[in-house]
């Protein structure tokens, strides 16, 4: 269930990076995950990209856009060392879709929502951690 949404001031990305950013930042959440890389899981991987209209964003210093990236992922996904590379990576990403240098990071915030167990539900019914384990493990197995 994991799913990203990246909000940005309308005209923020280059036009390649608004191309390509919401797969890249998918790719980026399963592989941190440790979610197998087959067709199944990278259909659950939800990316959104919000474009806020023109001067919805600024800040009390300056009118740099700024960049809000939410992951969301089933509580106990992402030990301290994964969420730490999720971080990195995906203000990496977001960085290049936007034309900008590592000098800039502080502009990309991640937040990072763990979702409890047996709150979130798909498909009709409630899905639970140890339900996608068991599932990844037979992706896996299969790949």
């Amino acid at each position: 269930m994991p799913m990203i949404r990246l909000t940005v001031p309308s005209g923020a990305l280059t036009e390649e990076g608004r191309e390509r950013v919401q797969r890249e930042l998918a790719a980026v959440l399963l592989r941190w995950e440790g979610a197998p890389d087959t067709a199944f899981f990278r259909a659950q991987a939800w990316s959104y990209l919000v474009e806020l209209p023109e001067d919805a964003q600024t800040t009390a210093e300056d009118d740099a856009p700024r960049f809000l990236v939410e992951v969301t992922v089933p509580e106990g996904a992402l030990s301290e060392r994964r969420r730490t590379g999720l971080v990195a990576d995906v203000t990496r990403t977001v960085l290049d879709a936007a034309g900008l240098s590592t000098g800039d990071a502080q502009r990309v915030w991640v937040l990072v929502h763990e979702q409890p167990d047996g709150t979130w539900g798909a498909g009709g019914s409630v899905i639970r951690h140890a339900d996608l384990i068991s599932l990844a493990k037979g992706q896996r197995a299969d790949a």
